[in-house]
């Protein structure tokens, strides 16, 4: 046999060796996995798992995916085909981890096919590509009891919660009872409950009914919502409350909720001191009466041994966010707007332990207070933290609405003083209440005709007595209440931003809200799946460098503004004492007022100068971790290739010696 012959037959079985390696591999590589993403966003969550492992019966998981379709689409499209791979990579891992009972299905229901009949059956959403080619990506999860859930669409604001809402289809799928939730607020959270003739009417003046909020649309889709009206006197047929902007409750509102929460009924309270949400209405601010936009619940808060101080807010300069107020103004940096990241979550309990990051906007502070009035009242109760400021953080507070109504960042920055410990935003309290009303309420009620007095009476008066309502004075069970000291948190402004798909989340506003629903419902196996996977890694290192770039230039920027006040004042000084002698300006005060706005125009130079330099020294940074980014892999390289030259060198000069000595 010749040199090329073998040579051919041994490149043959090398690559029939490699192929089937590779096959091997492949195989066994379905079983043996390691995820390696640093959030382990293919690794299923325990609450997942303990869902799954409910299954007794197989069920059929249908994943549509219009993959032909999504090649010929428009950018917008194709970006969808890493969040496939994403979605598919992880139903895989439900199908391993069922052992046998989630049949997995992957369908590309191409025009005018049977599967795009099925998926226009399920309910699934279609977007037109071209003529006749439609987009689909949804899911759909049958049961043996012809139980059917959809997921409609797969949008990009969900990326971040995908497992739970697989996790949630399926556990939706195998139990049928939901839970009920009511809502008790003085907001129109749940948009305007009217018929279409008045909202016809509505739109032919010039008004649009107000939709319900983006958080309550969300929660329709999974639990059956109420509205429970703020002027109630008694709550019931339901499974938790939820309490939003309390203003002004009447006092048998306030016995109602009292008496729900000691009949075992589970509460999640959110008052505000300021409440950006709480917008008064055109008609209020034409006639110049502006109503207050603070709540609270102190007369029952009290009792469980919590209280929100009126006018104080919480604040800390390390969550601080940018933001305009104002579009007239830059971007500042505003006290009440913080971006409470992990470090700020109680991690022991399972409400907050997986979540990434909650904005609040301009959040009370939540104090831990003993009633001393009744020794029971506060007793044997526990109070858990749910979400802090860092040990930075400390309480402000204003003067007046007038100071938020019409925001000044730099001023109330100077209100704040950094603390040392952490400020409290929201808990968790647990425990067996005592009631807010030990002996009861007295309500006007009409008196009947043997009870009216023998007194002449106007028959036009009402005749109305006092009756006493009583109702439990303590628990006979423990009682679960969730507090916390913002509302706008949950609301369309905070919450979630307009795109082109609806309404897309930012950060874990909403799953928070999520938490303490299933915590508070009893289904904890939710819990752990909901914010697992934060696709949007935070620049703590840049930011550590901008705030400490702040902190060496803030007593300068001080400074010069401080100046600039004063050059502003005398300025306006002059002129309004011309302007009101009347009398012509001279040349006297005009130099000194050019000399003055020359000033202001030097001072705003060394302002721009102070933050040009804060501005290079971040670019400078970027630039840096860039370039090593850029220049590790060849420098590895290089270092491997002159490792293995010095290797051969050394190799050949060791091989000529003993050659030499042959």
């Amino acid at each position: 046999m010749s040199r090329t012959i073998r040579a051919i037959i041994g490149a043959s079985l090398v690559l029939v060796i490699t192929f089937c390696a590779i096959s091997i591999i492949q195989s066994i590589s379905k079983t043996w996995k390691i995820d390696i993403t640093d959030q382990k966003l293919y690794t299923l969550s325990d609450g997942t798992r303990s869902i799954l492992a409910k299954l007794h019966q197989p069920i059929k998981v249908k994943l549509y995916y219009a993959k032909t379709a999504a090649l010929k689409g428009p950018d917008t499209i194709r970006y969808f085909n890493n969040y496939y791979q994403f979605v598919k990579a992880l139903l895989e891992e439900y199908a391993a981890a069922a052992k046998g009972m989630v049949d997995l299905q992957v369908i590309d229901p191409r025009p005018f096919s049977e599967e795009e009949a099925q998926a226009l059956r399920y309910g699934l959403r279609r977007f037109s590509i071209t003529e006749e080619e439609n987009f689909f990506f949804g899911l759909v999860v049958q049961t043996q009891f012809g139980v059917e859930r959809s997921i409609p669409f797969f949008s990009p604001d969900r990326q971040n919660f995908v497992e739970y809402d697989i996790s949630y289809l399926i556990d939706n799928a195998i139990t049928r009872q939901k839970t009920r939730i009511g809502i008790l607020s003085s907001l129109a959270v749940m948009g305007d409950d009217i018929s279409g003739y008045m909202a016809q009417m509505m739109r032919m003046q010039g008004q649009q009914p107000r939709s319900a909020w983006t958080f309550v649309e969300q929660l329709r889709k999974k639990y059956q919502v109420t509205r429970i009206p703020a002027d109630t006197d008694e709550i019931k047929d339901i499974d938790i409350l939820l309490v939003i902007h309390p203003k002004d409750l009447a006092e048998e509102t306030l016995f109602a909720i009292d008496q729900f929460v000691l009949k075992g009924g589970r509460t999640i309270v959110c008052v505000d001191p300021h409440c950006f949400a709480d917008q008064p209405g055109r008609m209020a601010m034409q006639m110049g009466v502006m109503p207050s936009q603070s709540s609270n619940l102190n007369k029952l808060l009290r009792t469980w041994g919590l209280e929100m101080p009126a006018k104080v807010f919480a604040g800390d300069k390390t969550l601080a966010l940018t933001a305009s107020m104002n579009p007239t103004r830059r971007p500042e940096k505003i006290i009440g707007f913080l971006n409470l990241t992990r470090q700020c979550f109680k991690t022991e309990n399972v409400i907050t332990a997986e979540l990434n990051q909650v904005r609040v906007l301009f959040a009370g502070v939540l104090r831990e207070v003993e009633d001393s009035d009744e020794g029971k009242k506060g007793a044997g109760i526990e109070r858990t933290p749910l979400l802090m400021t860092t040990n930075e953080g400390n309480s402000w507070q204003v003067m007046g609405p007038d100071e938020l109504m019409f925001l000044d960042p730099s001023r109330l920055m100077s209100k704040f003083v950094k603390g040392t410990e952490p400020v409290s935003m929201g808990y968790l309290v647990t425990g067996r209440f005592s009631s807010s009303f030990p002996e009861g309420i007295e309500v006007d009620v009409e008196s009947s005709e043997e009870e009216s007095s023998d007194e002449a009476q106007d028959p036009n008066e009402e005749k109305q007595t006092t009756k006493r309502i009583t109702g439990l004075t303590e628990a006979t069970e423990d009682c679960v209440v969730a507090v916390f000291s913002d509302v706008d948190f949950i609301s369309d402004l905070v919450a979630y931003q307009s795109s082109f798909f609806g309404k897309l989340v930012i950060g874990d506003n909403g799953a928070l809200m999520l938490n303490t629903i299933e915590d508070l419902s009893g289904s904890s196996d939710l819990i752990s799946i909901r914010s697992r996977g934060n696709f949007r890694r935070p620049f703590d290192v840049v930011d550590a460098i901008e705030r400490q770039a702040e902190e060496e230039t803030a007593e300068e920027v001080a400074n010069i503004n401080a100046q600039i006040t004063v050059f502003q004042s005398v300025l306006n000084s002059i002129v309004t004492s011309a302007k009101e002698s009347k009398e012509e300006i001279g040349s006297s005060i005009l130099q000194k007022k050019k000399e003055l706005e020359l000033k202001i125009r030097q001072a705003q130079r060394q302002l721009n100068d102070i933050k040009l330099k804060r501005r290079e020294r971040t670019e400078h940074l970027g630039n840096m971790l860039r370039n090593f980014n850029m220049l590790t892999a060849p420098a590895v390289i290089l270092v491997i290739a002159i490792i293995l030259g010095i290797r051969r060198g050394v190799r050949k000069r060791h091989y000529i010696s003993h050659a030499s000595d042959a």
